[in-house]
């Protein structure tokens, strides 16, 4: 009912930048928080940054400074600007969001995952 579609990812040198972008589309009645999650290997997955309904932000303190998380609720697309990218932010990233869905005359709150980008940097 609900798909998350992520691109944006590729091979960049350290310094350089990137730009994810994850649309979520289906029978949506409203979205509330977004975020990036990321999964290096052999590591578990790590929240990257979130933005909720009203535009308020978090970021993990590994990318503070350098990543934004953004978002166009007409477009139900979340961002990820990727500035100054390091090769310690190698990693698949993920999208989540969590999503009311209409089914029916009822509404469904539940948690949705995006299938996840390769973002790899050289050093």
């Amino acid at each position: 009912q609900v798909q998350l579609v992520e691109s944006g990812g590729g091979l960049v040198q350290a310094g350089g930048s990137l730009r994810l972008s994850c649309a979520a589309s289906g029978s949506i009645f409203s979205i509330n928080a977004m975020s990036w999650y990321r999964q290096a290997p052999g590591k578990q997955r790590e929240l990257v940054a979130t933005i909720t309904s009203g535009g308020s932000t978090n970021y993990a303190d590994s990318v503070k400074g350098r990543f934004t998380i953004s978002r166009d609720n007409a477009k139900n697309t979340v961002y990820l600007q990727m500035n100054s990218l390091k090769p310690e932010d190698t990693a698949v990233y993920y999208c989540n969001a969590d999503i009311a869905v209409v089914t029916g005359t009822s509404l469904y709150l539940d948690s949705y995952w995006g299938q996840g980008t390769q973002v790899t940097v050289s050093s």
